[in-house]
């Protein structure tokens, strides 16, 4: 992060401070869609592999339409984090600008557009990520049904593994999308407060 000494007045440290305090929420997303990627590849190892079911009973073994099903929510998943860490990381080099020009530069170039730009790349960011864990939770379904068996079958493992994942990332998805929304909205709130 590039420092300057045009940041030296009260506004101007309040500006500073916040700037630091979005690229570390920003930097915290891109870091929890990198956690949630090495996830995605363990997910793929099995679409790839001949993972054979515990599942004794043929007509309950998953069949190759659920390994296609695995990777084609694998990928999918994966885009959508990308999507997210690349927005994010736009986002925080275009933080870095206001670190290294100064605000006196950048109020001539203020325009509502930019404005509406800055917030719909922070809106996809958190919508990649958002859709990203979704897909994910659908693909380690699809791994429990690769290794468990079909879920028509109602065999309790494969129910109480199946549910257990679902709830715990609805659960984890209720707790992280208001909270990191908000961390991120707030801080170009007070970034936009800041500038004037």
């Amino acid at each position: 992060m590039i420092m300057t000494p045009n940041l030296a007045t009260g506004s101007d440290e309040l500006l500073k401070k916040t700037i630091q305090h979005l690229q570390k929420a920003l930097d915290d997303l891109v870091s929890v869609n990198s956690l949630f990627t090495f996830a995605m590849f363990v997910g793929i190892s099995f679409a790839s592999s001949n993972v054979h079911s515990l599942e004794l009973r043929s007509e309950c073994q998953a069949d190759k339409d659920t390994r296609m099903n695995l990777l084609v929510n694998e990928v999918v998943s994966f885009a959508c984090f990308l999507l997210s860490s690349l927005v994010a990381t736009a986002l925080k080099m275009h933080l870095s600008t206001y670190l290294a020009v100064g605000p006196e530069i950048i109020q001539k170039f203020r325009n509502p557009c930019l404005s509406m730009l800055k917030n719909l790349m922070i809106l996809v960011s958190t919508l990649g990520s958002i859709l990203g864990c979704i897909y994910l939770t659908l693909s380690m379904v699809d791994v429990v049904r690769v290794l468990l068996g079909k879920l028509s079958c109602m065999r309790s493992d494969t129910i109480q593994a199946a549910g257990s994942l679902i709830a715990i990332n609805v659960l984890a998805l209720a707790i992280y999308v208001p909270f990191m929304m908000l961390a991120i909205y707030q801080s170009y709130f007070n970034l936009d407060k800041a500038q004037k």
